[in-house]
């Protein structure tokens, strides 16, 4: 989930960002020290806005300023069961890897779809019954189901696309198309029924 969040810290502002707008620099120093890192609000991905900058403090020894600021930051936190959408970075035999805006998730082999898959060695996963595939560059839909998260490297995220309304996005849409398509079948089949009923009804009041 993307959030963006209002947050304090206390900043150091180098000697070579001194000539730059002080608002400018607080920025890059923030980005420097947060963008990319993990911490206990998600994977910081940018410095919005610097809402407010304190008085600059200097410390005998060192060149920088510091400075007491709030600033708004846009942040990813995955969370569980939550419904996500990327596309397939990478197939290997037990499984999918999802590219999730900063990071990958895994769709184990057994979670790619209600069917029995195999690992073909074109490099696509396939499905027995169904005759689906799923290989590098496939647009996804699939749901949370495991988080760890020790660091941004080391961030591991299970996922599964066996529910209903998950998989591959051209599955749902063909799944949608033959559902339309059956619901259409049988408005006919019902007007055909009545058309005949009818038709019975005149010959036996005739």
């Amino acid at each position: 989930m993307y959030s963006i969040l209002e947050l304090k810290s206390n900043v150091r502002v180098p000697a070579t960002l001194i000539d730059e707008k002080l608002k400018d620099s607080v920025k890059i120093s923030l980005s420097d020290e947060f963008i990319g890192k993990l911490g206990k609000d998600g994977i910081f991905l940018s410095i919005m806005d610097v809402k407010d900058i304190g008085e600059g403090t200097i410390i005998p020894g060192d060149g920088a300023i510091y400075y007491a600021v709030t600033f708004e930051a846009l942040v990813y936190k995955p969370k569980m069961h939550e419904i996500v959408e990327g596309f397939i970075t990478e197939i290997a035999g037990f499984g999918a890897f999802v590219r999730i805006g900063p990071i990958d998730g895994l769709t184990h082999i057994s979670q790619v779809m209600d069917d029995y898959v195999s690992y073909s060695e074109s490099g696509s996963l396939q499905g027995k019954e169904s005759n689906r595939s799923l290989k590098v560059g496939d647009e996804v839909r699939a749901r949370i189901v495991a988080i760890s998260f020790k660091n941004v490297q080391g961030a591991k995220l299970g996922l599964t696309m066996r529910q209903p309304g998950l998989g591959k996005i051209k599955w749902l849409k063909d799944d949608d198309i033959k559902e339309i398509e059956e619901k259409k079948k049988e408005e006919e089949n019902k007007k055909d029924v009545k058309k005949a009923v009818d038709k019975k009804e005149v010959k036996k009041n005739g």
